[in-house]
């Protein structure tokens, strides 16, 4: 059941007095929409590119040989699709690619037994396969540090607590239903609604870092074999992980602090992540006093043939003599966790992104439109990173802020002329609308253009904004841009980060419903008279005097 569409048009309705003033009737594209709908949702390929994404090349970890290998297919495709000026554009630099070659880890002894586990990422390899004594490391809050001087070397060394499990009584995979829908429709933009509180959250996630640095630090002084872990969520041997964590001072600002894959080389001890009914199973043996003795064997491979990152970028140019230079992008990022093949993050929003330009191809074939303004596509690296790849390609084409949310001080050609950056990465779902990131003018616009979708569930505009993910990195800059509305699926409870995050748990129509919906907003967008509005300015940034240097 779906929200009905009055109260979700009254919520919207207090946009306008805020919104700039905008055409009565946003014209819709009537034989645009029904080729796109004809090629998106009846002539798909969007499983397919997504299998040779994930299945063929993942999984993706940034400067990997595997992110290498499909970078390399996706700008092939896409120039075989006749767009223009495919290529790699560098930014960085990153630092190491890596990846996993072999890995076992075993309980040996009178009773042994196979431990489901994932190693980090940039973990170094054992050397071949290794055996150690089991160490539970448990100081208490408070506790001097120095007492477990001595007893931690050579051996293989538990650092967490256990993590109670429980039984799940509801499905994990769930749909957006029309009170959801109606809450985020209701809901304020991201600048009233989410800077209050995060100061407390801040300082306690602060407090929180820096104990677990402090003590990340003395276990590395420590010089053991192996970290085990077992991750903050996932059950039934579903495995969240990420990369491997390395020595810095404790109080140290995060941004600034060492990574494992620094191009210089940093100190890295093996770092694995545990099921955690495993992980449980080796705290209760210990507690109960018995010894325990494991095998690790690890190979892994590092890729220092270039430290700078890539993304794939192709286009198709505008025609318009005015307006042919202006450009909307689209786009997803690439890169990937290691455990699974990346597809619900973010193969998924990479195929889909591919799919929408090529459905946008046989458009134009078929019905002879032009595009009047360039449409260009973008697949991201380094985003798990921290959007490395999209801040980059960013700064280079459309200048830097130090105001989040204010455009440069003096923006260049090509930030004048972006009109709006559509981004796909929440999952499998499909599409149930579009966050506004506060941005009051576009809802007219976008209510007019999910009209046509109304049939596919996708009606709901919400002034607020998602988690991040690269379209905030054209939103810091005062661009346009957009991340959809998207159903849960089982996104955060099994597959993102995690070693089931597999094609197996993508779903086909729906990924074909948002490659049809998106390339049908990329078309129209290339095609209005104007720019997309963009969000006011703050009074307070709008207000200082731009430096000498044009930045703020």
């Amino acid at each position: 059941m779906r929200p009905t569409l009055l109260p979700v048009l009254s919520a919207l309705s207090l946009l306008a007095p805020f919104a700039p003033i905008v055409r009565a009737q946003e014209p819709i594209d009537e034989v645009a929409v029904a080729s796109i709908r004809k090629h998106g949702l009846e002539q798909s390929q969007v499983m397919d590119l997504l299998s040779m994404i994930c299945d063929v090349h993942g999984p993706r970890l940034t400067n990997s040989p595997n992110m290498k290998g499909a970078q390399a297919w996706a700008r092939e495709t896409l120039a075989g699709w006749d767009l223009a000026n495919a290529h790699l554009e560098e930014w960085g630099p990153f630092g190491l690619g890596w990846r996993q070659e072999r890995f076992a880890m075993n309980v040996v002894g009178q009773n042994p037994w196979p431990v489901i586990a994932h190693a980090k990422a940039w973990s170094p390899g054992t050397g071949g396969a290794k055996r150690a004594q089991v160490v539970y490391f448990n100081p208490a809050d408070g506790e001097d540090l120095a007492a477990w001087r001595g007893k931690l070397k050579g051996k293989i060394v538990l650092i967490q607590e256990p993590r109670a499990t429980e039984e799940a009584f509801e499905p994990d995979a769930t749909r957006r239903d029309a009170q959801d829908l109606l809450d985020l429709a209701n809901a304020p933009g991201p600048s009233n609604a989410q800077q209050p509180g995060r100061r407390g959250r801040d300082e306690s996630w602060r407090e929180r870092m820096r104990v677990q640095q402090e003590r990340t630090n003395f276990v590395y002084g420590e010089a053991p074999l192996a970290i085990l872990d077992r991750g903050s969520k996932g059950d039934y041997g579903t495995i969240f992980v990420s990369s491997a964590s390395v020595p810095a001072p404790a109080d140290a600002d995060f941004g600034s602090r060492p990574r494992a894959w620094d191009p210089q080389g940093v100190k890295v001890i093996p770092q694995f992540t545990l099921a955690v009914e495993h992980y449980n199973r080796l705290v209760r043996l210990l507690d109960k006093r018995r010894t325990v003795e494991m095998e690790v064997d690890l190979a892994v491979s590092f890729d220092d043939s270039t430290a700078m990152g890539r993304n794939v970028i192709a286009e198709i140019p505008g025609t318009d003599p005015e307006i042919g230079d202006q450009v909307v992008m689209l786009g997803a990022h690439y890169d990937s966790w290691h455990a699974g093949t990346g597809s619900t993050d973010n193969g998924a929003g990479s195929a889909v992104m591919m799919e929408a330009m090529r459905i946008l191809k046989a458009m134009y074939a078929e019905t002879g439109i032009r595009p009047r303004r360039t449409i260009r596509v973008a697949l991201w690296s380094g985003e798990e990173q921290g959007l490395l790849g999209s801040r980059a390609y960013v700064g280079e084409h459309f200048g830097t802020s130090e105001d989040r949310g204010a455009p440069p001080a003096q923006p260049n050609a090509a930030h004048r002329a972006l009109s709006a950056y559509y981004n796909f990465d929440n999952g499998t779902g499909k599409i149930r609308g579009v966050y506004l990131q506060g941005n009051a003018g576009v809802a007219p616009i976008f209510r007019a253009w999910l009209a046509p979708f109304k049939d596919l569930d996708a009606d709901t505009l919400s002034l607020s904004n998602t988690g991040g993910t690269d379209h905030q990195s054209f939103d810091a800059v005062n661009l346009p841009g957009f991340q959809f509305i998207q159903d849960e699926i089982a996104y955060n409870a099994r597959t993102h980060h995690s070693n089931m995050d597999l094609w197996d748990h993508s779903i086909g129509d729906d990924l074909q419903q948002a490659a049809t919906i998106i390339a049908s907003f990329v078309h129209h967008t290339a095609q209005r008279d104007e720019l997309l509005p963009r969000k006011p300015v703050p009074a307070a940034v709008a207000a200082q005097p731009a430096s000498a240097t044009g930045s703020r």
